[in-house]
């Protein structure tokens, strides 16, 4: 019942759709200053999460792949975060390609948390989950009304009936 208020429901999508702006702003305003401001730099962060001890005990594997493949490529990851965040927010302020971006943003908000920085992580993922499981609803009020209809009758042809088109 409460699943199909989150998928199906009109209240809900303008309800998620406050929810989706206030995630997208978070997402948006923390990586517009990353790529605005000074050049950004996260291997001082990724140098942090190879020394904390926590991370060390708690999530070995992880602690390796930072160690040996995201401080050697230090730049690379600069950069994916910094527009990582700036485009999970654009999707999810204009509502556009929101599921996706809304999974895009808690996998960050996982690696920051594995990485030992609590923050608002844990809040972002709460509220992310209700944007996720509302699928579709999510960005009704936003750019995918139009951009998903588009990608499944233009990009998809054929493989999807008439009937599934319009019931999204």
């Amino acid at each position: 019942m409460f699943m199909d208020f989150l998928r199906n429901n009109k209240i809900a999508a303008g309800i998620l759709t406050v929810l989706r702006v206030y995630i997208g702003w978070q997402w948006l305003s923390a990586g517009w200053g990353k790529i605005t401001g000074e050049q950004f730099d996260a291997s001082g962060y990724l140098m942090g999460v190879v020394n904390n001890e926590a991370v060390i005990e708690t999530y070995p594997t992880y602690h390796a792949f930072i160690e040996n493949f995201a401080l050697p490529n230090a730049g690379m990851f600069s950069f994916m975060v910094a527009w990582g965040e700036v485009l999970v927010g654009l999707g999810l302020v204009l509502g556009v390609l929101t599921t996706a971006a809304v999974f895009f943003g808690m996998t960050m908000n996982f690696a920051f948390m594995f990485a030992g920085t609590v923050s608002t992580n844990p809040w972002l993922i709460l509220l992310s989950i209700f944007v996720i499981v509302a699928g579709y609803n999510a960005g009704r009020y936003g750019g995918d009304r139009w951009v998903i209809p588009y990608i499944r009758t233009v990009v998809f042809k054929n493989k999807f009936t008439k009937h599934e088109v319009q019931a999204a």
